[in-house]
């Protein structure tokens, strides 16, 4: 373990977070807001912190090891959640507790899009702005963006980017160089939004409105600058673009890229993980419809209809718009919702959950069990992509369902003994550890009510459910840290 390497990639990586506290003062100032402090505090206290870091170890140059790649990628998002929270905390408008501000950087960086925070409609512009700018930097992993960079200052980036993705194949590159493959990524994912803030403006949004929920949207995080989150608007063309650009966020940014340099739609066909995720969330879309036709078979049941595909696609992507109240209609509908949240959307999209890929694999795995029950001898091979597969990717894919089931159970039951009832505290760990936001009980529209041991639990689980657990898991074990 190199922590002087660790130190001086954590003061890179504070000096280029303290730039992004600059847009949201900027957008105060245009808009008229009165205080600014915050922000420009926020600013000195990460880039002053972050230079002398970086001072303190600019001459140490090693080569990058993966473990400390790992220590990096966790220790940033901790401080980062830390420092994140510097001008929400300072908000006099707000008057949140240290544990609260935290709570809510966490919650944007990660895109889980869980809040503390009420009367969204009255705040400071540069505030509403930060929160999205937040969520759409954590979409598809800030430290992506700075691996991209890092070749400049002479640090290698494969570790920290591994470190980052999610899903169980981490070794695909776009192209020869990992740089270059973060800044593909990165260009994609800024075009696609710069096309939803156009459509959305074009449909009737104002532009600060457009593009604050563009930058949600797409990092499919669910934050708004509304109260009502997505239902303040009534306006059913938002609501099917906003769902077209959920399930673009939910898609691989890497097939976007494909189809772009190809010119032709037959890349997303050809892969298998998105067939199966069409196709899932295409079969759940029938049975939400069915559901409200066996039960509603006269009125007007159209616009019920209409919202809860929203609310449906917005929790498969794990995004946690709504547009209605997803726990109005029934423990049905409610749990087919927690359903599609758990399984989340594709690898190496912005989503949380635990991704389609994983669980068309044990799909997969299971089939091929049965199959060897009829033919014991019988050699079966499960292939993605038209090729076999290592069988140590459907070990891995196993034992993270395995990790993913055993912290869900110890933050449930850590949940019910801070005093929350059952319904809550399941609400609560599928809103943080699925990274989705909204849950069912208390923490139904936002966790403003919840105790400080609840928040750092949801904090705790949301950086895990971010990071896939394993990375997490990886620094706390002893050999970790032995030479």
């Amino acid at each position: 373990m190199q922590l002087l390497i660790v130190i001086r990639i954590l003061g890179i990586l504070l000096m280029v977070f303290g730039l992004t506290f600059i847009p949201p003062w900027l957008v105060g100032w245009v808009m008229g807001d009165d205080n600014l402090t915050p922000f420009t505090l926020s600013f000195v206290i990460s880039v002053t912190l972050g230079g002398v870091l970086w001072g303190l170890t600019r001459n140490y140059r090693r080569e990058m090891k993966l473990r400390d790649g790992l220590l990096i990628v966790v220790s940033f998002w901790v401080v980062l959640g830390l420092i994140g929270s510097t001008p929400i905390y300072l908000q006099p408008e707000l008057g949140l507790s240290f544990s609260q501000a935290v709570f809510e950087s966490v919650s944007g960086i990660t895109t889980t899009g869980a809040t503390v925070i009420t009367g969204l409609d009255e705040l400071p512009r540069s505030l509403l702005f930060y929160r999205q700018q937040l969520q759409w930097l954590g979409g598809l992993g800030i430290i992506v963006l700075v691996v991209a960079f890092l070749p400049l200052l002479g640090v290698g980036g494969m570790q920290l980017y591994k470190g980052e993705m999610t899903g169980p194949i981490k070794d695909s590159r776009l192209s020869g160089r990992i740089s270059e493959t973060a800044k593909v990524l990165w260009l994609v994912y800024t075009g696609i939004t710069v096309l939803c803030a156009l459509v959305y403006k074009i449909e009737g949004m104002t532009w600060f409105d457009a593009v604050s929920h563009a930058f949600t949207t797409v990092a499919t995080g669910g934050f708004s600058t509304h109260d009502a989150s997505f239902g303040y608007f009534q306006n059913p063309t938002m609501e099917v673009t906003a769902m077209v650009f959920m399930i673009l966020g939910a898609l691989p940014m890497a097939l976007h890229f494909i189809a772009l340099r190809h010119g032709s739609l037959r890349a997303y066909w050809r892969s298998a993980e998105v067939r199966f995720y069409i196709g899932w969330l295409t079969a759940v879309a029938v049975m939400v419809v069915a559901f409200f036709l066996a039960n509603w078979p006269e009125g007007s049941w159209v616009d019920t209809v209409r919202l809860n595909l929203f609310n449906l696609v917005s929790f498969a992507t794990t995004t946690g718009y709504t547009a209605t109240d997803h726990t109005a209609y029934g423990p049905f509908l409610m749990l087919l919702l927690v359903m599609t949240t758990v399984i989340g959307g594709c690898a190496g999209s912005t989503t949380g959950g635990m991704k389609s890929v994983r669980v068309m694999l044990l799909a997969r795995q299971g089939i091929h069990e049965v199959r060897r029950l009829i033919h014991p001898h019988a050699v079966f091979v499960i292939r993605l992509g038209g090729r076999p597969l290592d069988p140590g990717v459907i070990s891995a894919v196993w034992a993270f369902f395995a990790a993913w089931m055993f912290t869900f159970l110890f933050f449930f039951f850590a949940m019910l003994f801070t005093g929350m009832d059952i319904e809550s505290a399941l609400g609560a760990v599928l809103a943080t550890l699925a990274n989705l936001g909204p849950g069912i009980g208390s923490v139904t529209s936002n966790f403003a009510a919840e105790s400080e041991s609840v928040l750092w639990l949801g904090m705790l689980a949301m950086i895990l459910g971010r990071l896939e657990i394993f990375t997490v898991l990886a620094i706390l074990l002893p050999m970790f840290w032995r030479r």
